[in-house]
């Protein structure tokens, strides 16, 4: 396996190149953790919708130092801010927007991407871990395109893009395109497709980190 690389996407940097794929005018579930991270890096001249599924369409960025309001917070209880125009309503109505196909993307986190498009993003299955998928599966059945932001590998460097996942499924076959430190890539029919390259990133340094083989002359949509 070759060494680590000098350059590739910081969260952040992953987060600024997710949103350069959201079309204008998208309304737009970010998951907890680090797609939190997306709601700061909106194109100039574009205008995203964020929603959150405790109850708040219209979520803006973190709020400047000093100038959070701690009853605004989003579905991961991180204060946030809300732009003009934006709505408050209960969850239940929160779930019937998810669930009834009202949102175009949901950009959610990951454990586990299959090549098939399968998404595993909320137990690893062991014994004693704690049953809490929260709002994951509505929203991979629910809307019309599923991001996953996330690392490429674990911290003990295992591969998070796998030929089959292993760890309980949130959805089949859900996952549209996935953004990770390394890479961007599509999935498609024939399994995982190469999108594009973070900077200073190598292709072999990719598929040696990646469960599954990668395709590489993908017509990119």
């Amino acid at each position: 396996m070759t060494s680590a690389p000098a350059n590739g996407w910081t969260r952040d940097g992953i987060a600024k190149r997710l949103a350069q794929d959201i079309p204008n005018g998208s309304y737009v579930n970010l998951g907890i953790g680090i797609p939190e991270l997306v709601a700061s890096h909106v194109p100039e001249g574009r205008t995203f919708i964020y929603h959150t599924e405790n109850g708040l369409l219209g979520m803006g960025p973190s709020p400047a130092a000093g100038e959070s309001d701690p009853e605004l917070i989003n579905a991961g209880k991180r204060r946030v801010t809300m732009m003009p125009g934006a709505a408050f309503f209960d969850q239940a109505t929160s779930f019937a927007m998810i669930r009834g196909g009202h949102l175009d993307l949901s950009v959610l986190g990951a454990l586990q991407v299959a090549a098939n498009g399968d998404l595993a993003n909320w137990s690893t299955g062991a014994d004693d871990a704690i049953p809490a998928v929260g709002g994951a599966m509505d929203l991979v059945a629910g809307v019309k395109r599923v991001f996953v932001m996330t690392t490429h590998v674990t911290k003990e460097g295992e591969p998070k893009l796998v030929q089959h996942c292993t760890y309980p499924l949130t959805g089949r076959g859900v996952v549209t395109r996935i953004y990770s430190d390394l890479a961007v890539i599509d999935v498609t029919e024939r399994g995982f497709a190469l999108v594009e390259l973070a900077p200073g990133i190598a292709f072999d340094f990719v598929q040696e980190r990646t469960g599954a083989p990668i395709i590489t002359n993908h017509a990119r949509k």
